[in-house]
């Protein structure tokens, strides 16, 4: 098999906080035990009474530093910090170093990266079935923070990375089984390299333990592996991964290879031993056997074997017996192979110890060193190593070369009986003699660049890298930048160098010179870049001489157009770019003239900007001076290389032959030179606001120089020969045009600005040969053209052309270049700099400003290495929960219920029966609300509980909130503050209601918008409760709703599916609001007396029974229930679906769109055509479909779009002829608890669903349709949390279909599916942390596809216009969803109800962006901050979710806000209007009483103060209204 290279390493163990000086101590021989005294043991938790046993063993092998972690770093906030266990913690900046170690930067890698990892036993904290609170947020956290199931899954989502990400389990051999499978990943190509290790961290790790005899721990604190006296091991702490990649890819790829894996296997004992825990023979030989066939190598090749080698008794005899009987099948020879184990050093790491192993042997491969196994003296007595291939190497020893490859072997065995044995061998020489031919190619500078998340972390990356570089001389440079360059994560605070040896390197770094060391802190933003072209004058001799030589992508493109231009000019224009020492004068002079500097300008430019854009660097926007615009035009696409050198040519030609002129530089705005011209004089450029060219013959501009000098105005001649841009370029304009008309002109692909307008240009004047034309006549609004670019802050101008003079007029525009990062490419003339240097210097300023550099392109004429050098240093806090003190909290939510194995039992239709009301209570005296209709019958119900003595506020609808009378209000029913005002008022006034009787429902006829019956009913109830939060009134309120044209009872009702989304308000506020209960009553409107529906709708008010969906029909009430009903298999006689019939599905490429694509392609072979919103970017999905024998018409339209659908309809009906039946799959997750729901969240929840199925009916209504299958979901029968809009969505579609079928006599089902598996929302959609695990454990009993199908099928074959599948009992899975999600107790959960550490951690963001709290409300909430999030120093400009807030923080803040303030503040006010400190403290401080009302308030008190009792009672009479 092929052999996979270990490319990276990172470990923490025992004395030894990385892997140089892990293996620095294993070489010195050094045993990392540590002894314990009493008072560190007491300290530690230890009961004193075990210290005085004898056999308690006072020592272990301890992890430093395993309280610190580098929360920042990893976007962990610091709660959740404390809350992970240190294993988890340690593990995640390990798989960092190992992939940095390795030369990867996880965010920029594009290949599949693997995890596979395991820990052991957690006791950092303990979760308490009872005391943690199932179903909180915190318990939630707490779990995935310390649960071993979430190890390895954590660090793909930290790192990203997508490769399998597995959690392993076996015991002692989980590292190396990780491993061993981790290979079998990347030969069976499930990824492209792995990590794979493990952690083991036992807490508290200053503890001893009891020795038993027979027992695994030593009775002395030493592990004596393979020696006489070996009685145990002892407990160690450590982590350790390793990085692996198949070997072809890794030697093509350049990566440090420390080591080849050749073969591993893994099994298991069986039962054929003594015991469960206990070793065998077999076994582990079988392993061993297994792995070197896998490897193909000679077991007399093999020289090291890195032991299991716990040291006792028992198992080191039985080990070294199952290496020689491996080993003896295939050879005699004795005592050839030296063995060890690194259990001596630092004890049993349990499940990290297999991969502790693996490291020590690859660092012994690479270091041709094997170290001492120690505290070996005598061999035990049992082993017979004479006899066998075996010795105990016991010292520091010179591994030496045999006629192969020096190899070894890895063993690990679990209690459990699963063993892994790995064979490694040496990593190939290969790279030693690519690397010294490597060492001679490629730039004579390197561009060095290192980048942190903070500035002290850059500061200590710095030294290390200086250290690194200092210990290591003999690395090679260009590797060192290639791998800082592609191989570590780019931070904000940054820092570049370009230097030419390590020596040079390691001086800069130290002193930080700032003109060689560029040192930038930049906040992430997009630059776009624009490249400008310097004109005529810029050019010299030998400009980018260095980049000719080095760059080969500078040089084919320099070469290529010399080659086209040598017809045009005659000669090979590089003979006077780069010409012969000897010849530098002359071709000087030459490159002068007009005709060959043009060209000559322009192949350096364009060669210049195809450098840049292959290294990554591309324009957004071009501008170019005068020639400069022809390169610009080339690179836009408009003209091709060949045309453009052409051009450049001739233009130059022509000009040459012109008669000789003059240009003038002055400095004054372009108004006030055109005050000075004559018609002899041409305005030539504009370059900035105060800089201008004057062109014209040598007399004219003679002249214009006297007077502007007499005048006080700078100004100088240019080195031209011509007059430029004047009316002196006329006579060649003729001629030039005709070479124009040539020439096929494109619209620009980029955007360019025009010198002739001073703005982008058009493609219509990009095209046009008189633009060229009049380009060279007319003059250059350079200064225009900058001001236009300049309006967008935060550009890079990259001046891409020789010398800097257009950076000059750039930063002439002071007040809008500030904010400009502007840099030239080339040095001036005048600089002795090398070109490479200076150019690295420019690449290295643009890294600096965020740009993206292709780095593999940068090299891709040389071959680099990846190099070892070191990882980020992490500035790590102590985040530490002492032992917890359990606390008692609600029961917990268990699943009572499983799946059913019997699809025809999964099937429900919605059902009514008659339940008389029996048990009522007295109507109290309570203030009761009623929201009255328009019907009148709310009047009278309002007028009926005034005479039974109820206190009533009647609430009418109106265009805005008003108090009408004493007990009348009016609110605008879809202003959500005036519900909030309407139930303050009532507060304050002591009224607040025990009962809301809503009546808005009611309506005589559905003539009534989309909008206002949501107003009315949806939103009208949902503002209600959000008031109702928002006032955090926690008394029991009762909701009765009273509506009309619900439901179809007795087979006669007219139904309006609009307004039934009330009824997903009725079933989930009750769910996210314990006090609220809500009961919906569907009623006939009367069309006479009210007498008897009165009596019904008082006795409901008073109804003590838990009936939510209630009807009555006449003189008879009705309860909605669930009937099952038995749906048998489909039969060829009852099946609905033709033989390639044509069926539409909306949402046709997600999930369960596919699936029933999929099957009606298997099963009638049928014309298809899917809808989705956008087209799909893979089509892998339809030619699968295809090669089922469909035909696929995949289509983009919007369902909610009429217009699009018509469009959709047409095409679909002229490919196929018809349709015979409609899916209706297309839907979006609702999510988000009431009381952070507004209309357009709502509403994009609605409008699949809702406008989606209305306009689908519309434009298919003159289509006979067989049938129309609406996807409804469990959700509109049971409701959901955080689903209140999804809720509402469905149940339209439930009576949609019911109003459709019995209405239009078209056949329409609507199927309320359960969640299903692999596919659908319930998969996909993030619900929030409370619900997690109740959402995880529900999903084992969705349903799977294949399961759906048949579902599917079953109810196609009848004729119900609702079907509701629930693989589960659906009456005990709604009393159940109820049950969980008021053990939430979500609105009323408190700080206090869960467990939080006291402690405060450093700011998470920069130091320098903190600004203390200046008043007592920005230091109250702030103090309130910090507590809940845990950090020391929160600023009043710190965001609430920059610092690691979510939304459950933001429920407990809130809380606590209100309670220090006494003020009402809505949930999104710091959910989105004020997330920071300082807005907070604002939105607060207009809530509290002003002093002028403070004021009045304490004299009115004085003034009460001062009254006797009987003033007292006689103004209280006078102030009571009259009953």
């Amino acid at each position: 098999m092929e052999g996979i290279a270990i490319i990276g390493l990172a470990g923490r163990f025992p004395g030894a906080k990385n892997i140089a000086e892990f293996w620095q101590n294993l070489c010195d021989g050094v045993e990392a035990i540590s002894q314990f005294s009493d008072e560190e043991l007491i300290a530690a938790g230890v009961d004193p009474s075990l210290l005085k046993e004898r056999n308690y063993i006072k020592a272990g092998a301890v992890l430093e530093d395993i309280d610190l972690f580098d929360a920042g770093f990893f976007g962990v906030n610091p709660k959740e910090a404390e809350m992970t266990d240190p294993q988890h913690r340690l593990f995640l900046e390990c798989a960092w170093e190992a992939l940095e170690n390795a030369g990867y930067d996880a965010q920029r890698c594009e290949s599949r990266i693997g995890v596979y990892a395991g820990a052991s036993l957690n006791n950092y904290l303990t979760f308490s079935l009872n005391s943690d609170r199932i179903g909180s947020a915190h318990s939630f956290q707490k779990l995935i923070g310390n649960d071993k199931d979430f190890l390895s899954t954590r660090v793909s989502y930290k790192l990203n990375l997508t490769g399998p990400s597995l959690t392993i389990q076996t015991a002692c051999s989980t590292s190396l089984v990780a491993t061993a499978l981790a290979c079998q990943s990347l030969l069976n190509y499930q990824c492209d390299m792995a990590l794979a290790g493990g952690a083991s961290i036992r807490v508290p790790q200053k503890t001893g333990y009891l020795h038993q005899e027979g027992g695994i721990l030593s009775p002395d604190g030493h592990c004596r592996a393979f020696d006489a006296k070996a009685r145990g091991t002892i407990i160690g702490n450590g982590v350790g991964v390793v990085l692996l990649k198949r070997l072809s890819e890794a030697i093509a790829d350049g990566d440090r290879i420390y080591a080849v894996i050749k073969g591993s296997a893994i099994n298991n004992d069986g039962s054929l031993k003594v015991g469960y825990t206990a070793p065998s023979v077999n076994g582990q030989a079988e392993a061993i056997a297994e792995a070197i066939a896998l490897a193909d190598v000679d077991p007399e090749t093999i020289t090291y074997i890195e032991t299991h080698g716990t040291g006792t008794a028992l198992g080191d005899p039985i080990e070294i017996s199952a290496l020689t009987n491996a080993f003896r099948a295939e050879t005699e020879k004795k005592g050839f192979c030296a063995v060890g184990s690194v259990k001596t050093n630092i004890g049993h790491l349990d499940a990290a110890a297999g991969v502790t192993g693996l490291i020590k042997t690859a660092l012994a491969l690479q270091h041709k060193l094997i170290p001492p196994s120690l505290n070996f003296e005598q061999p035990n007595p049992e082993i017979d190593f004479a006899n066998s291939p075996f010795y105990v190497n016991n010292q520091l020893t010179e591994w030496n070369a045999t006629s192969t490859p020096r190899r070894a072997g890895v063993s690990s065995l679990g209690i459990g009986g699963t063993n892994a044995h790995v064979i490694l061998e040496e990593a190939p020489s290969l790279r030693e003699q690519r690397s010294a031919l490597a060492g001679e190619q490629g730039r004579n500078y390197q561009l060095l660049v290192l980048s942190a998340k903070t500035d002290s972390a850059l500061e200590t990356a710095t030294n290390n890298l200086v250290q690194h570089l200092r210990q290591h001389p003999e690395l090679n440079l260009a590797d060192v930048a290639y791998t800082l360059q592609v191989g570590r994560g780019v931070f904000n605070y940054r820092r570049a160098v370009v230097c030419q040896s390590t020596q040079e390197a390691i001086t800069a770094l130290e002193t930080i010179d700032p003109q060689q060391v560029l040192t930038h802190f930049e906040e992430p933003i997009q630059r776009s870049i624009t490249f400008m072209f310097p004109g005529q004058g810029a050019q010299y001799v030998e400009m980018g001489k260095e980049l000719y030589q080095t760059e080969p992508t500078f040089r084919e493109l320099v070469d290529r157009c010399s080659l086209l231009l040598e017809p045009h000019l005659g000669l090979d224009l590089r003979s006077l770019i780069y010409p012969q020492e000897s010849e530098k004068q002359p071709a000087a002079e030459q490159l002068k003239q007009t005709q060959f500097a043009q060209p000559a300008l322009f192949v350096i430019e364009y060669a210049l900007a195809q450098l840049w854009m292959s290294w990554g660097i591309s324009p957004q926007a071009m501008i170019g001076h005068s020639i400069g615009e022809y390169v610009a035009a080339c690179l836009a696409g408009v003209m091709s290389l060949e045309d453009a050198l052409t051009l450049v040519a001739v233009r130059g030609r022509l000009m040459q032959q012109m008669a000789t002129g003059a240009m003038l530089s002055v400095s004054a705005s372009a108004a006030e030179v055109k005050t000075f011209l004559n018609e002899d004089l041409a305005l030539a450029a504009n370059n900035a606001p105060s800089l201008c060219v004057v062109s014209g013959s040598y007399d004219a501009v003679n002249k214009i120089a006297e007077k502007l000098t007499a005048k006080g105005i700078e100004c100088r001649r240019l080195h031209t020969s011509h007059a430029f841009h004047s009316h002196m370029m006329e006579p060649m304009l003729e001629p030039f045009m005709a070479e124009l008309k040539k020439v096929n002109f494109n619209p620009p692909e980029i955007r360019f600005i025009s010198n002739l307008t001073g703005t982008w240009i058009t493609a219509d004047r990009a095209i046009s040969p008189d633009y060229w034309a009049q380009h060279l006549r007319q003059t250059v609004q350079f200064s225009s053209g900058l001001s236009v670019l300049l309006e967008e802050s935060d550009r890079i101008l990259l001046e891409v052309g020789p010398g800097r003079t257009l950076c000059t007029l750039v930063k002439q525009h002071a007040q809008k270049a500030g904010g400009q990062v502007v840099l030239p490419s080339l040095r001036h003339p005048q600089e002795e700099k090398s070109d490479i240097n200076f150019l690295l210097n420019i690449l290295g300023r643009l890294w600096l400003a965020e740009v993206e550099i292709n780095w593999s392109v940068f090299y891709d004429r040389e071959q680099r290495y990846r190099v070892s050098l070191p990882t980020y240093p992490f500035e790590r806090q102590r985040y530490w929960i002492e032992p917890e003190i359990p606390t008692q909290v609600s029961a917990k939510v268990e699943s009572k219920q499983g799946k059913k194995p019997n699809i025809s039992n999964w099937f429900y239709v919605p059902s009514w029966k008659r339940v008389p009301l029996v048990k009522t209570k007295e109507i109290s005296s309570d203030c009761s609300l009623v929201f009255i209709d328009e019907y009148g019958l709310g009047s009278e119900l309002v007028q009926q509980l005034q005479q039974l003595g109820q206190n009533v506020i009647t609430v009418k609808g109106g265009k805005e909130f008003n108090q009408l009378d004493s007990n009348t209000y009016a609110i605008n029913p879809s202003q959500a503050d005036d519900y909030l005002n309407l139930l303050r008022q009532l507060r304050e006034q002591g009224k607040t209601p025990k009962t809301i009787t809503h009546l808005w429902s009611l309506h005589q006829s559905q003539t009534l918008s989309w909008e206002t019956t949501q107003n009315l009913g949806f939103y009208s109830l949902v503002y209600l409760a959000q008031a109702i939060g928002q006032q955090q009134i926690s008394d029991p309120i009762q909701i009765l709703v009273i509506a009309n044209h619900l439901h179809d009872i007795t087979g006669n009702e007219e139904l309006f599916p609009e307004k039934t989304t009330i009824l997903g308000a009725c079933k989930v506020i009750p769910q996210e609001y314990p006090n609220i209960s809500c009961r919906l009553v569907d009623i006939l409107l009367p069309t006479s007396t009210s007498e008897n529906i009165l009596e019904q709708l008082l006795a409901e008010l008073t109804a003590e029974l838990e009936e939510s969906i209630i009807a009555y029909r006449n003189n008879y009430r009705w309860v909605q229930t669930f009937e099952p009903v038995t749906l048998e298999p489909t039969t060829e006689d009852n099946i609905r679906l033709r033989q390639q019939g044509v069926y539409l599905i909306t949402g046709g490429m997600g999930g369960i769109g596919l699936v029933l694509a999929e099957y009606l392609a298997k099963t009638v072979q049928a014309k298809l055509i899917l809808l989705g919103r956008s087209l799909p970017s893979d089509r892998e999905k339809i030619k699968q479909l295809e090669a089922l024998g469909t035909e696929a018409l995949v289509l983009a339209a919007d369902v909610t779009n009429e217009e699009q659908m018509h469009s959709a309809i047409a095409q679909s009906l002229e490919r196929f002829g018809t349709i015979h039946g409609v899916i209706h799959t297309a839907g979006v997750a609702g999510a988000g608890m009431v009381q952070l729901k507004t209309p357009e969240i709502a509403e994009r929840v609605f409008a699949p669903k809702v406008q989606g199925t209305i306009t689908l009916n519309n434009v298919l209504k003159n289509i006979n349709l067989d049938f129309l299958v609406l996807c409804s979901s469990l959700s509109s029968i049971q409701g959901g949390f955080g689903q209140v809009d999804y809720c509402a969505a469905n149940t339209f579609l439930d009576t949609f279909a019911h109003w459709n079928t019995t209405t239009n006599n078209s056949f329409t089902v609507a199927i309320n599916w359960d969640a299903w598996q692999q596919v659908g929302m319930a998969v996909n959609t993030n619900v929030p942390d409370e619900i997690k695990n109740w959402r995880e454990e529900s999903l084992k009993n969705a349903i799977l596809p294949s399961e759906g199908v048949e579902a599917f099928s079953r109810i196609l074959a009848n004729s119900l216009p609702q079907v509701i599948v629930s693989t589960q009992d659906l009456l005990a899975g709604i009393e159940q969803l109820n049950q969980s999600v008021l053990s939430l107790s979500f609105a009323k959960k408190s700080v206090n109800s869960c467990q939080v550490s006291a402690s405060r951690h450093s700011r998470t963001l920069q130091e320098n962006t903190y600004v203390a709290p200046r008043n007592e409300i920005e230091q109250t909430v702030a103090n309130i901050w910090e507590e809940l999030i845990g950090i020391e120093k929160v600023g009043i400009y710190d965001n609430f979710f920059e610092l690691g807030g979510h939304s459950l923080l933001a429920v407990q803040t809130i809380s606590r806000l209100r309670e220090a303030f006494q003020v009402e503040l809505p949930l999104r006010t710091l959910l989105f209007d004020a997330p920071t400190v300082s807005e907070l403290a604002n939105v607060i401080a207009l809530k509290q009483p002003q002093s002028e009302e403070l004021d009045e308030i304490a004299k009115l008190l004085a003034e009460v103060e001062n009254l006797s009792i009987e003033e007292l009672q006689k103004q209280l009479a006078q102030e009571s209204p009259v009953s």
